[in-house]
């Protein structure tokens, strides 16, 4: 069976071509082709002998993606790709543009099986987890779309990555290997629906990426009819997890929470919110639900939004409302690959 050679760690490249009885030097030309030049063959790999390229081709898969479609807003630039996979699955990523730089929100595993009510990725269960090179490629395939550089990366769109916690890790060494596209630690962010365990395991690698929770109430009662990992996890716990990541970490926590209307967005919501944000220094960010055809919430109404964020930092919290973007193009997580896998 072939090894996956995107998906290896420099050291570990290197020591493949020291089995493979070539020069060291080898090495750091392949890493170039792979995560700095974005190759998606090795007979792009051009300062490679002929002979060496089909002894790649025989010992190692590539990874490259294919985009099987691309959508871009017209309201306000982002793109939604949808990447197909070698083995005929679908994955979501996201190009949004601001003004400090390109941001691509990336996937971590085909479909997911946490069930979170209010996201699509979750309709049709997990599949499987991503290799390192299927994440790092998503944002590979769009910088050379685009011909731009990404200089911030979000594990935020289909999966949960502390569900894929070893790739996870090998992922982010990679990305911001100087060897690679070098992205600063501090410019990546995690999201996990509250996997407390692996959580503390990330706390334990000390790096200086977000890492944002997906909290969405503040209560265990209302956060279990949302949220089905909230069974297993009480929100003690999870403040707990979040007060002793920011302790090994030095780095605050953020707070996602979809506003749903009528579910988790009154007076009571808010000061519950208040509390937590407050007890673990965490960061607020505040989500109008993208509302999905397979559930019926909606989105809280924009004025209650602001009411709502007002209340929150009159009391002290840091609180932002993410910019909503990409509307008109299947926005929301696992949208679009539930539309194509529904014609297939």
């Amino acid at each position: 069976m072939k090894k996956d050679i995107k998906s290896l760690t420099f050291d570990q490249l290197s020591e493949e071509i020291k089995e493979l009885g070539l020069p060291a030097f080898r090495a750091g030309q392949i890493y170039e082709w792979l995560h700095k030049k974005l190759a998606g063959s090795f007979d792009e790999m051009t300062n490679l002998s002929k002979d060496l390229r089909e002894s790649l081709k025989e010992a190692y898969d590539l990874t490259c993606l294919e985009t099987e479609t691309m959508q871009e807003s017209k309201l306000d630039g982002t793109r939604k790709y949808l990447f197909r996979l070698s083995d005929g699955n679908y994955v979501e990523s996201v190009l949004m543009k601001y003004h400090h730089g390109n941001s691509v929100c990336i996937s971590s595993q085909v479909g997911c099986r946490m069930g979170c009510r209010f996201c699509a990725s979750t309709l049709d269960g997990l599949t499987r987890n991503l290799e390192p090179s299927e994440m790092l490629d998503q944002i590979y395939r769009i910088q050379k779309d685009t011909g731009e550089r990404v200089s911030n990366v979000v594990v935020m769109g289909t999966g949960e990555p502390m569900d894929n916690y070893d790739n996870l890790l090998v992922f982010i060494k990679m990305l911001t290997d100087g060897k690679g596209l070098n992205i600063s630690q501090r410019n990546i962010t995690v999201s996990s629906c509250g996997l407390c365990e692996n959580i503390r395991r990330l706390a334990d690698e000390k790096l200086q990426i977000t890492f944002a929770l997906s909290l969405h109430s503040v209560t265990d009662e209302k956060r279990r009819s949302l949220m089905p990992i909230a069974n297993k996890y009480s929100i003690e716990e999870l403040m707990d997890t979040c007060s002793c990541y920011f302790e090994k970490t030095g780095r605050r926590v953020t707070f996602e929470y979809s506003l749903v209307r009528g579910v988790n967005d009154t007076e009571e919501d808010a000061q519950g919110l208040i509390g937590l944000a407050g007890r673990v220094k965490a960061h607020v960010n505040l989500i109008p639900v993208n509302p999905i055809k397979e559930r019926d919430y909606k989105e809280t109404e924009h004025s209650a939004v602001l009411a709502f964020k007002n209340k929150l930092e009159k009391s002290g919290i840091n609180v932002t409302i993410r910019r909503e973007m990409g509307r008109d193009i299947d926005g929301a997580c696992g949208q679009l690959r539930k539309k194509v896998m529904t014609k297939a």
